[in-house]
């Protein structure tokens, strides 16, 4: 098991170096002067000329990268032009929230897709299996934004149950973790169902049932834990676009994480925050997909010594 953590390491360091060399080179791609973008058309010379070294775009691409490199290993992820504050401050400040909002909408969606992909799979064709997938359907159909108004309209102004937006108590994670839960519980479901499904008709299934094995333990034992890779690999990558897709659901509810902290730094073209921004969320995907092939070697012993 120690060997193949090793390995799954050494992989994720190439991808994590080739993520920071895509973000830094991303500055030259941007047509015409970032600098000059940034501080607009009325800036002087001298004044793009100051931005541009305090960016680092007078440098070669290959010598900014290997700052860069350096500068995070440091836990220095530059400054930002707006706020006049170092990013990785501005980003321990908000991470911490979009964490609590990512973890409450996965424990959602492990409490709730999971089981019901599982009762679809175990009546397959009934009734329940028909109204199961409706409203995974539903759920993958109804876009982030929309279900977050209606989710407002209904349980703040009508009922007065939740708080329209802001942070504070857990009243306030309610309607933002179950909006950014909603499309993922679909997809979980869906994914659970028919990897069930395709899981009970293996030889072993009916082999264990022959033997008299216990229903519960043919399900639990055999069952759950051959059908858990691709689910747990839907549920890595459910869990990254969580992370950097709550743009749209922390805006809605006022939530002051990085996916609104993202929308502030693109609309006042704060480079620096935005590259430390990417750069951490990137860094946590490669993060949660390394945790994703590690826990392939619990389910499937197989695995380790691939």
């Amino acid at each position: 098991m120690f060997s193949y953590l090793i390995r799954r390491i050494l992989i994720a360091v190439p991808l994590l170096l080739g993520v920071v060399f895509i973000v830094i080179a991303s500055f030259d791609l941007v047509p015409g002067d970032p600098a000059a973008l940034i501080l607009g058309e009325f800036a002087t010379e001298s004044a793009v000329a100051e931005l541009r070294a305090e960016l680092g775009l007078d440098r070669p691409l290959l010598v900014r990268y290997a700052d860069t490199v350096v500068n995070l290993l440091q836990g220095d992820l530059g400054r930002s032009l707006t706020e006049r504050r170092p990013v990785a401050v501005i980003l321990g400040e908000t991470f911490p929230l979009t964490a609590q909002l990512a973890g409450a909408a996965i424990a959602l969606v492990l409490l709730v897709g999971i089981p019901l992909g599982l009762i679809a799979a175990m009546r397959p064709g009934s009734w329940i299996d028909n109204v199961i997938r409706v409203v995974s359907l539903a759920g993958l159909s109804m876009p982030v934004f929309w279900t977050g108004l209606v989710f407002m309209v209904i349980f703040s102004v009508n009922l007065g149950i939740t708080p329209v937006s802001g942070t504070g108590t857990w009243r306030h994670l309610i309607l933002p973790s179950v909006t950014l839960a909603l499309p993922s519980i679909a997809v979980i479901a869906r994914m659970t169902r028919s990897t069930v499904l395709e899981v009970l008709r293996e030889d072993f299934i009916r082999t264990a049932r022959a033997k008299g094995i216990s229903e519960r333990s043919v399900l639990v034992k055999h069952m759950l834990r051959n059908a858990m890779i691709p689910i747990v690999t839907v549920l890595g990558l459910q869990l990254g676009q969580m992370l950097g897709g709550a743009v749209l659901t922390e805006t809605v509810f006022a939530w002051p994480g990085v996916g609104r902290l993202t929308v502030f730094a693109i609309f006042n073209r704060d480079y620096p925050l935005m590259q430390g921004v990417v750069m951490v969320l990137a860094m946590v995907y490669v993060g949660v997909n390394l945790l994703v092939d590690l826990s392939y070697g619990l389910f499937d012993p197989r695995v380790r010594y691939a």
